[in-house]
C-alpha cells in the first residue's frame, strides 16, 4: 500500500475571503478546483487539498505522497493565506527543518563538457529523487566569504528565506545525470553569469544548496516540437533521452557544443527559432515546448496561441533576458 503523509489546518474567522483566495489562485494556476457541498478539492503536485467551510472559519485537509510535497503544499497555502491577512494554525508544523526539497550536496568535480558548456557533479545521500518525476531543480549558492544561512520551515508552516547579504542565487538546471549519491548539471559558460563564474572558480568540496525536482517532466504529446537556443540544450538533451513517441527538435546552438545530439537525426540546427516555429506545421494532438531569451518565448506564445493552442499544448518559457 502507498505511504502517504497529511496535515490539518484551520483558519478561525474569514473562511468564505480563504476560499475565495484558493479559488483565485487555482484559476491563475490552471488548477481545477471543484465545488463539492461545503467542500473545495483541488490537486496540485500529485497532492491534494481538501477545504471545508466549519462555521465562520475553514478547515484544510492535505494529503501528499512525499514529505516534501506535503510540506511545499502547506507552505504554499500558509504564504496565501498570509497575503489575505489571514492566520492559517497546522497540527504539524516541523519548525526550524530545512525548506521542502533542500538537500545539502557537496561539488565532487567541474569538468569542460564542450567550449560553452561545464558539467558540475555534485554528491549527496539523496540525489536518486532529483532524477524522478521532474526535469530540473533550483541551485541554492551562498553569497561568497559568508556562512550559509539555509532557508527553513518557520513557526507558521511557511519557507523564510535568507534576505539582505544572505540571500541566496538561486538559478534552475536540468539534471543531466545522476544516481543514489551523485547528481550531474551542465552550466552554458557566459560572461556576467553568476552560475557560470562560480563554477569557473574550482568549487570543488563547497557545500551547495539543492531544492527539487521540479518544472514537469518530458512532454506526452505526439508528435512532440522542441525548439530552444543554446540555454536550453541541456533540457532538450533530457527530453530526447525520455521521449518515446515521434519528436523533433530545433536548436540554435553552435555546433561544438551539441555533444551527442550531433548525431541524432531528430535534431535540426537553425539560426532563428521563431522563423523555425512559424515554418512547422503542428497536427493535432502535437505539444510544442519552446525556451529561449524572454523576447523569443514571448513571440512563440503569441504565435501558439493564434493556432488554437491551448495552455495544456505547449509550454514557451523564458530562459534567459
Amino acid at each position: 500500500m502507498p505511504v502517504t503523509f497529511t496535515n490539518k489546518g484551520h483558519i478561525a474567522a474569514n473562511g468564505a475571503l480563504a476560499l475565495q483566495a484558493v479559488r483565485a489562485r487555482a484559476a491563475e494556476w490552471d488548477i481545477p478546483a471543484i465545488e463539492r457541498g461545503r467542500d473545495l478539492h483541488f490537486s496540485v503536485w500529485n497532492s491534494e487539498a481538501v477545504l471545508h467551510a466549519q462555521g465562520d472559519g475553514l478547515v484544510v485537509k492535505l494529503t501528499a505522497p512525499e514529505e516534501r510535497l506535503l510540506k511545499t503544499l502547506q507552505g504554499s497555502l500558509t504564504e496565501l493565506f498570509d497575503e489575505q491577512g489571514m492566520r492559517i494554525v497546522w497540527q504539524d508544523v516541523d519548525e526550524g527543518a530545512l525548506a521542502p526539497g533542500l538537500s545539502l550536496m557537496r561539488v565532487m568535480s567541474v569538468t569542460r563538457r564542450s567550449p560553452g558548456f561545464l558539467r558540475v557533479r555534485l554528491q549527496g545521500h539523496d540525489a536518486a529523487r532529483l532524477g524522478k518525476g521532474s526535469l530540473h531543480f533550483r541551485l541554492l549558492l551562498p553569497p561568497k566569504d559568508r556562512a550559509p544561512r539555509w532557508p527553513r520551515i518557520a513557526a507558521s508552516g511557511r519557507t523564510v528565506w535568507p534576505e539582505g547579504e544572505d540571500a541566496m542565487h538561486r538559478p534552475v538546471y536540468t539534471t543531466a545525470a545522476q544516481d543514489a549519491d551523485w547528481l550531474d548539471f551542465d552550466i552554458f559558460r557566459h560572461a556576467g553569469s553568476p552560475t557560470s563564474d562560480w563554477a569557473e572558480s574550482n568549487p570543488a568540496g563547497q557545500i551547495v544548496g539543492v531544492m527539487g525536482p521540479g518544472g514537469g517532466w518530458c512532454p506526452e504529446g505526439s508528435p512532440l516540437y522542441l525548439f530552444g537556443d543554446q540555454t536550453a540544450l541541456p533540457a532538450i538533451c533530457r527530453m530526447l533521452s525520455l521521449a518515446g513517441g515521434d519528436v523533433r527538435a530545433f536548436v540554435c546552438a553552435a555546433e561544438c557544443d551539441l555533444c551527442e545530439l550531433a548525431g541524432d537525426r531528430r535534431v535540426t540546427v537553425v539560426s532563428d527559432l521563431v522563423a523555425a516555429l512559424e515554418a512547422t506545421e503542428t497536427p493535432g494532438g502535437a505539444h510544442v515546448w519552446f525556451a529561449g531569451h524572454a523576447d523569443a518565448a514571448r513571440a512563440a506564445r503569441a504565435r501558439l496561441t493564434a493556432r488554437g493552442f491551448s495552455k495544456r499544448d505547449f509550454t514557451a518559457a523564458a530562459y534567459w533576458s
